[in-house]
């Protein structure tokens, strides 16, 4: 099992994100994930929320083995070639550690504060799947024409190609079983959900038999999930054994209200 902590950047300053950050790497965390959020999601809506890419580049210039990524990006909150080029940016500065994580949005209310649009849920699938079309072809290709329903692109290319080739892993976040699953099978490299065993185990299936119909062995999506500092750590290692017998290997664990003190134990008794 591979362990990414989630940094929960919300309320934070830039030296306790750089320390969590740090602390992660040396305790042997594979990665470290930010949020794409413009405000915080709990405690004082008026708080610190630095921003998710600009934030993952300056966490890139500053580790050395971690790697870093945003789970998850909204495919709303920016034109997908100009993510992409946040990327591939990204990826250089880390030389080859980035995760490209990226979902459908969900947030109404920070979209409407800050004058972004936010369409219906079947439209932000259907970007979301354009937008994934968009980024891997400009990491991949040179003069590239795209003419989608969403989005369009007119001879467009971006160098340097991403360090990690032919591009950074793509995780998809999201569970909705008529149009989000079947666009993981399609697209993913990692499949990112929270939820009980008994839901994650069925909608894995799901993603299985959608991918044999899109063509794609199922097998080569990777599957991913969370897991609780808070609980007790015999339930907490009760669900990672369940998760990995289910085929997922990898786990996200949140930073913990209890604070460091309790990764500490975490690290010498769930992961070592």
């Amino acid at each position: 099992m591979r362990y990414g902590i989630d940094i929960s950047q919300h309320q934070l300053t830039w030296d306790e994100i750089l320390s969590r950050t740090r602390w992660a790497e040396d305790a042997g965390f594979d990665g470290a994930w930010a949020f794409d959020h413009f405000k915080p999601l709990y405690g004082d809506p008026a708080g610190p929320c630095l921003e998710g890419w600009t934030l993952l580049a300056a966490l890139a210039a500053s580790t050395e083995k971690i790697r870093l990524g945003t789970l998850v990006t909204g495919v709303t909150y920016r034109h997908p070639s100009i993510l992409a080029t946040e990327a591939v940016t990204v990826d250089h500065v880390s030389r080859g550690r980035l995760e490209l994580a990226v979902g459908a949005a969900w947030f109404e209310g920070e979209h409407r504060e800050f004058g972004i649009e936010f369409p219906g849920a079947a439209e932000r699938v259907h970007r979301l799947e354009e937008a994934v079309q968009i980024m891997r072809s400009l990491m991949t290709e040179d003069g590239v024409d795209f003419n989608g329903r969403y989005y369009s692109l007119e001879n467009a290319s971006y160098n340097p190609k991403p360090v990690q080739q032919p591009m950074p892993p793509l995780w998809i976040g999201g569970s909705g079983e008529k149009l989000m699953l079947p666009l993981i099978a399609r697209h993913a490299d990692v499949w990112h959900a929270g939820g009980d065993l008994g839901t994650l185990v069925r909608k894995s299936a799901l993603i299985d038999g959608h991918a044999t119909d899109a063509g794609r062995n199922p097998k080569g999506i990777a599957r991913a999930s969370y897991l609780s500092a808070s609980e007790p750590f015999d339930e907490v290692k009760e669900r990672r054994d369940a998760l990995a017998e289910a085929g997922f290997d990898y786990v996200v664990v949140s930073w913990p209200s209890e604070g460091r003190a309790r990764m500490d134990e975490f690290v010498a008794q769930v992961m070592q």
